[in-house]
């Protein structure tokens, strides 16, 4: 990757959602907003290729946003008072920023607005705030990128429709809307920890990162929340693995084979800190919700000095209680993994086999299905699974070891 390459990429990290905020707030539309920092985005990669960076990024990238936004109202010829508000120099008063300091965390708040049903709201701050694209967007719903684009699309002109206010939220504003931005977060955390792409690194240490910190600052300002405390335990402990997930080659280690002694030992300590807080909280007669109960699970792995010495009827009471809450089938066939530890591969696969019509798309749901035929003996079956797998799996790592288990097959 070249040095403009390398600015463009942090610029849109780092600039992405200060720059839809700053647009959004000034010109009321999320879609002008949107677009126009996209137009910016690509003009800086023609421009900086040819010019070089320029010292301030986002500076550079706020200024050209702004004048795309004001050529698409002008064109529209049918907003003048928009386009009154647009001539405004961007030396006004800064406008009060809430409860919230942090850019796009207020941004991310904003957009997860409780009129919006809560998928439309999670897929569009996904798209609008998270920098995700629609088909990576569309990977975490299981659902064709088609379909995606229709629900951003819809939730976009209920807002318009609804006049729903792009308005900074409050203190009072905040509880309402927590659920949706944890949901945000969770799933911006992993698509950096399993990147579903082809054409990206298998972990994108960048989203991660990100998802930590905005958590750690909803911590803050929520501290009595138990989800919260349980989804920062719950990345916690899953970053702390994540040295130990890829190989020298690129490819994808499972928990099983992972160098437990390259795990990030203050990581985890805090994670089960965290843990041990949620459950004196659900001693005292508190509910745990989703995410304190998938956090409570990583802290089951993570004290296992080794694989053998996982707690395996633990991890399927955990997962009860959650099927309980969630019945999914993602969480369906991550109890099963649990439930072959105990009871064998035959019983698992049974339950598997069940989903079938459920994750016909979900390339780990083959992915298992494969490895439990595997211990079953039956290669050929086995073989078909992980064909399946590879074929839906668009990480970089975990394709590399499908690939390699699979031609471990007699």
């Amino acid at each position: 990757m070249s040095d403009v390459e390398e600015a463009i990429t942090r610029a849109h990290h780092d600039e992405w959602a200060r720059v839809v905020a700053a647009l959004t707030r000034r010109f009321g539309d999320l879609d002008i907003a949107e677009e126009a920092a996209s137009e910016a985005f690509a003009t800086a990669v023609e421009r900086w290729r040819a010019d070089g960076v320029p010292p301030n990024p986002g500076a550079w990238l706020t200024t050209t946003a702004n004048r795309k936004a004001i050529d698409r109202i002008r064109r529209e010829n049918k907003r003048d008072d928009k386009h009154r508000e647009a001539q405004m120099t961007y030396d006004d008063p800064p406008e009060p920023v809430g409860a919230i300091d942090d850019d796009r965390l207020r941004l991310i708040f904003t957009c997860c607005h409780p009129a919006l049903a809560m998928e439309a709201r999670v897929a569009l701050t996904l798209r609008m705030v998270g920098g995700l694209t629609v088909p990576e967007i569309a990977r975490a719903f299981l659902v064709q990128g088609t379909t995606m684009e229709r629900r951003i699309t819809r939730a976009k002109a209920k807002i318009k429709a609804a006049r729903i206010p792009y308005r900074m939220p409050s203190a009072d504003d905040l509880p309402a809307r927590v659920s949706g931005v944890l949901a945000v977060l969770f799933l911006v955390f992993n698509e950096g920890y399993l990147a579903s792409g082809p054409d990206t690194d298998p972990v994108r240490h960048e989203l991660t990162t990100e998802a930590i910190r905005l958590t750690c600052l909803i911590r803050a300002l929520l501290p009595q929340d138990g989800e919260v405390a349980g989804l920062l335990a719950l990345m916690l402990l899953t970053d702390a693995r994540r040295t130990a997930r890829i190989s020298a080659n690129g490819e994808l280690v499972p928990l099983d084979e992972q160098d437990r002694g390259a795990w990030d030992a203050e990581l985890i300590a805090e994670g089960h800190r965290l843990v041990r807080e949620r459950l004196a909280a659900a001693a005292s007669g508190a509910t745990p919700g989703r995410y304190q109960i998938l956090a409570a699970i990583n802290a089951v792995h993570t004290s296992a000095r080794d694989i053998r010495d996982t707690d395996w009827s633990q991890v399927l009471a955990l997962y009860d209680q959650l099927v309980r809450l969630d019945p999914s089938p993602i969480i369906a066939l991550n109890r099963a993994i649990a439930v072959a530890e105990l009871d064998g591969p035959e019983v698992a696969l049974a339950i598997v086999d069940r989903l079938a019509e459920a994750l016909a798309g979900y390339h780990a749901y083959h992915a298992t299905r494969a490895d439990l035929l595997r211990r079953l003996g039956q290669s050929q079956q086995s073989r078909a699974a992980y064909d399946r797998a590879i074929e839906l799996a668009g990480n970089t790592g975990e394709t590399a070891y499908l690939t390699r288990r699979r031609d471990q097959l007699q």
